[in-house]
């Protein structure tokens, strides 16, 4: 069963496509964001600079595709 707050939708700030649960944008608290973009704007939040947030991104990537495949 999925749960209520779950998503197939459209990023609108990277323009991707997501499924999953959204993130809320800290830029205005109500728009639905990717997990990614959530998690760029978090960094963007402690001057993480873009090329570091990508670096990051790569590595919760690469754990969760370990995670799944241990399942």
């Amino acid at each position: 069963m999925k749960n209520k707050h779950e998503s197939n939708a459209l990023c609108p700030r990277c323009g991707q496509h997501y499924q999953g649960f959204p993130a809320l944008s800290r830029v205005d608290n109500k728009t639905h964001i990717c997990s990614d973009c959530g998690t760029r704007e978090a960094l963007e939040s402690i001057n993480v600079e873009p090329a570091e947030q990508e670096a990051i991104l790569r590595i919760i990537h690469q754990h969760m595709a370990h995670v799944s495949l241990e399942k």
